[in-house]
């Protein structure tokens, strides 16, 4: 068995559609797990949405037209017959963001964001699941709410891998068992709490779904398809020459993907090195390329250095207003600020008198800086980049680094973090 994830950009259109489905149409002589993102930008279409609805705007109906002529643009283009079931199907989808809007929000920001922001992926997997069936791709579309259990810390939900592996089971195997060469179609990102509501796994949790589906079944091997040929030493966006790793590991992978490598989920690769599943990553454009193995295989970790770019960073450092020391009492206090606020700490330093932190730019940094002023001197520097180089040497951290001024600076055996500014 294997599982394949197809994100947002591999469907973000009629004929990416129609190559979703050649690509499930030539893989499909084994057992097959689908997960499919919502359509192109869809996600950041519904948070939109869900922004005016929740904070009592006037423009809903307004972005949720938008919503729809995106998706009926590609429905009119993959079925020309609008007596077509589809279109009465989408159609029915969207009649539940309408009730929604039509009232007041009746629970918090993130219970209504999950309930609404989810239909993205379910719009999207019956649109596919229609395009199959023309096409007389056996198939079989599931949601995945009745396989994923997870609690009900909503935008950010934790798992219950034991209840997700009964129920994926005890859906998924007796399908399987009548059809040995099966394919079954489901969503990403999301999942169902024991009071059978809606709930997602963090922005860019599709991976992550097709990695518990995969654990949960024991599949052989997970692919995310890209639009990317597989995982690269650097984002070619930011650097020059950029080198392909055919082969990482585990270890390797999750290090790049906690450091901020955009290719894969931080939280995909985990369970998949729990379960010593290997995981491709693999180009939806060029199907037939060769794309990037995540395994046990650390060989070739180090042959090639890998540059993570991450821009609009900035550096906060906090400092005891009568020049005492910062110890484990004031660092708890801060980090549960922090936590409150939702900040997520990209790199953090002290010494024996301040605590300096490089976190993403985002408005929740204004009233975090408030507060953490009541009790402390804070002082922070904005525009900035953080730079993390795995495997470096004193040659390319010349070459990357060069005349910019460096604000903060880590290394370790092998990885090297700068926060710098411009030259």
């Amino acid at each position: 068995m294997k599982v394949f994830k197809f994100g947002g950009a591999s469907v973000k259109d009629a004929d990416a559609v129609r190559n979703v489905g050649e690509i499930i149409s030539n893989h499909s002589d084994g057992p097959l797990i689908v997960v499919v993102s919502a359509m192109g930008k869809t996600t950041n279409a519904f948070e939109k949405l869900h922004n005016e609805f929740f904070n009592g705007g006037d423009q809903c109906e307004t972005y949720l037209k938008e919503i729809k002529d995106f998706h009926f643009k590609i429905i009119e283009d993959l079925f020309p017959d609008s007596s077509h079931p589809v279109y009465e199907e989408i159609h029915n989808t969207f009649v539940e963001v309408e009730w929604q809007i039509e009232d007041e929000p009746v629970g918090t920001f993130d219970f209504e964001y999950d309930q609404m922001v989810s239909l993205g992926e379910v719009l999207s997997t019956k649109i596919i699941s229609a395009h199959l069936k023309d096409k007389k791709i056996d198939h079989q579309w599931m949601d995945v709410r009745d396989l994923i259990r997870t609690d009900n810390r909503y935008r950010q939900a934790q798992v219950d891998w034991e209840q997700t592996e009964k129920m994926t089971k005890r859906k998924l195997e007796p399908y399987f068992k009548k059809q040995p060469s099966g394919v079954v179609l489901t969503q990403g990102f999301i999942g169902g709490t024991s009071e059978n509501f809606t709930s997602t796994l963090g922005r860019e949790g599709s991976d992550y779904s097709a990695a518990i589906l995969a654990c949960a079944m024991g599949a052989e091997e997970v692919v995310i398809w890209k639009d990317v040929e597989g995982m690269y030493n650097a984002d070619p966006k930011y650097f020059e020459n950029t080198v392909k790793l055919n082969n990482i590991s585990f270890q390797e992978a999750i290090e790049l993907a906690y450091f901020g490598a955009s290719v894969i989920h931080p939280k995909t690769v985990q369970p998949l090195h729990r379960k010593n599943i290997p995981l491709i990553v693999k180009s939806f454009i060029n199907p037939d390329r060769k794309g990037s193995l995540i395994n046990e295989d650390n060989t070739a970790d180090k042959i090639v250095p890998s540059y993570i770019h991450k821009p609009n960073q900035r550096l906060i450092s906090i400092a005891s207003r009568d020049y005492a020391f910062i110890v484990e009492h004031q660092l708890s206090e801060i980090f549960q600020l922090f936590s409150e606020a939702g900040v997520s700490i990209n790199l953090m330093q002290n010494s024996a008198i301040s605590f300096s932190v490089c976190v993403d730019e985002q408005p929740a940094l204004e009233d975090l800086i408030k507060k953490l002023s009541e009790s402390y001197k804070v002082t922070y520097n904005k525009n900035l980049t953080l730079i993390t180089i795995r495997h470096y040497t004193e040659e390319i951290i010349e070459k990357l680094i060069g005349k910019k001024k460096v604000y903060l600076e880590q290394r370790s055996r092998n990885t090297g973090r700068f926060v710098v500014g411009s030259a």
